[in-house]
């Protein structure tokens, strides 16, 4: 897809006219972000705004349709890509993302229209043992809506967040593909939470509980997990194994629950130990 980077990048219109066609077709807005994010990272918020606006109006008429998706994944590829472009740090672009990500699911943006309440009534017409057990949650005092709610915005809004880092790794590697050939490569493999990140996260996990604020517990852990999976990376590639064991890994990480939790634990212990600098040592 490099050609068609080096294609955006040679005027606004370009990149401009390609965000805003690729919002338009269903299912393309990560290519739309992706197109914003690379501009963006490149130039800045201000002469990328052109581009960010042209990926965000037809997001928005999506947005009037009912589906946040696109413009939300858009808004935070962008907030992501200023931080990132600012600070020179993907942790302190990961926890940017997913504070505003948090955000969007407490405040409802991600339910569909009518709320919650509209499509648990849906489901109960539809399956009578779904309803019997809903009466059963309701009768002993647990609040189905609320729940629902946050389900339904958490499991969207953690989607989109997922995209939304894909986008700017996409984005990312398109501009050093470009401009720094191999930089995207050493720039991940390098990604590391620093400890007072850590603590960050930790403290924000914290206050979740305290403030009953279930969205920000539910996304703190991200930045963690996209650490982890760059360890991984990053050692495979000091040890020049094959590329298989990428593929094998992703397979268990998006198949397994304890495979999550693994690399979660990693990424928690690397900040402290550095696993990266000790293989390499070794080698």
């Amino acid at each position: 897809m490099l050609p068609i980077a080096r294609w955006l990048m040679r005027g606004t219109p370009h990149a401009a006219g390609a965000a805003a066609l690729a919002a338009v077709v269903p299912w393309l807005f990560w290519l739309s972000a992706s197109v914003a994010a690379l501009v963006t990272l490149r130039r800045g918020l201000g002469p990328a705004m052109p581009v960010i606006l042209g990926a965000a109006l037809p997001s928005g008429w999506w947005w009037m349709q009912g589906d946040a998706i696109p413009l939300a994944s858009v808004l935070l590829v962008t907030l992501m890509a200023v931080v990132l472009r600012s600070r020179m740090r993907w942790s302190e672009a990961l926890i940017a993302g997913a504070l505003v990500a948090a955000g969007m699911v407490q405040l409802g943006i991600f339910l569909p229209p009518g709320g919650a309440g509209a499509l648990l009534e849906q489901v109960r017409q539809g399956s009578p043992e779904v309803e019997r057990m809903l009466t059963e949650f309701a009768d002993q005092g647990i609040a189905t809506e609320q729940i629902a709610a946050l389900l339904i915005g958490g499991i969207t809004g953690l989607i989109v967040l997922l995209a939304a880092v894909a986008c700017l790794a996409l984005a990312r590697s398109w501009q050093a593909g470009l401009y720094n050939p191999g930089g995207f490569r050493s720039e991940f493999h390098t990604l590391r939470l620093a400890p007072r990140e850590l603590v960050t996260l930790v403290v924000l996990g914290v206050i979740s509980m305290v403030l009953g604020l279930p969205a920000l517990a539910m996304f703190a852990w991200v930045p963690l997990l996209v650490a982890g999976i760059a360890l991984i990376h990053g050692i495979i590639g000091i040890k020049g194994m094959n590329g298989l064991w990428l593929v094998a890994f992703y397979v268990l990480l998006i198949t397994t629950w304890p495979m999550i939790l693994i690399v979660l634990l990693l990424a928690f212990i690397d900040t402290l130990a550095d696993f990266r600098v000790r293989v390499a040592r070794s080698d």
